[in-house]
């Protein structure tokens, strides 16, 4: 039997528009689909129609398939000669797990790729109109996810803080919707509570919404909105004209 091959495929932030052809022509090919649980339905709909679709829903604060099943699944059916394609929403390679899988697969001995996808981070910004870099504002910026693994220590946020203020740099946090409190209480350390702060609720999707605020504001503005993830948490002078054209720092606009 010829051994099969496993994609790793970027679906991006969940705008089926945003998929890159690459990525399309890897999903057309695919016999088999191990999807991820944002990725849109639409996307998923491109695969042949005779192609096996396997959920494996991975989400913080739910029941999630464990990664070693998904791993061993991905295994199993490239040996049996399968291709292979590991649907992931955003990038595999940005907080997507796919740093984990890559080496597992080849330690098995399995061919693999991967193919990327925008990242949420990137275009929940794009989708306000706001830059991540600015000559003026900001001269780097850094993606840091706010979840730990369970016994984990978490991203020093008084170090990243503190480094942001003194490098100019954006903060683009996935996954921090849920220790959104202390995530403020440490930034306030090292950056000013009139720091400008936007929460990007289900990015490039039509029911997106969002809300500028600032970072003395965070918190009281998650839960007076009621917020909910999947959420993206920008945090930077990027910010500042976005903020200035908002006459409520807690009003939401529709993408």
């Amino acid at each position: 039997m010829t051994p099969g091959k496993v994609t790793l495929v970027g679906a991006g932030p969940g705008d089926p528009e945003l998929l890159t052809l690459k990525a399309l022509k890897a999903i057309q090919a695919a016999t088999v689909l191990l999807v991820d649980d944002l990725v849109n339905p639409e996307i998923v709909a491109h695969a042949p129609p005779a192609a096996r679709i396997v959920h494996v829903g991975k989400r913080g604060g739910c029941k999630s398939t464990p990664q070693a099943f998904i791993e061993k699944l991905m295994v199993m059916a490239a040996r049996e000669g399968e291709n292979v394609v590991r649907l992931k929403g955003g990038d595999p390679f940005i907080f997507g797990r796919g740093g984990e899988e890559v080496e597992h697969l080849q330690e098995a001995g399995i061919a693999v790729e991967v193919i990327n996808g925008i990242t949420a981070g990137l275009a929940a910004a794009t989708s306000l109109g706001v830059a991540l870099t600015h000559r003026e504002h900001a001269h780097g910026v850094i993606f840091v996810t706010g979840h730990a693994q369970p016994g984990a220590r978490g991203p020093d946020w008084r170090q990243l803080a503190a480094t942001a203020r003194d490098s100019r740099l954006t903060l683009v946090i996935y996954m921090g919707l849920a220790g959104a409190g202390r995530l403020q209480e440490e930034l306030l350390a090292d950056l000013p509570a009139s720091t400008p702060v936007a929460v990007i609720q289900r990015a490039t999707l039509p029911d997106q919404r969002h809300a500028v605020t600032t970072l003395g504001g965070l918190q009281a503005t998650i839960e007076k909105e009621q917020l909910a993830s999947p959420c993206v948490i920008v945090v930077g002078d990027v910010l500042a004209g976005l903020a200035a054209a908002t006459q409520h720092p807690a009003r939401f606009h529709a993408a």
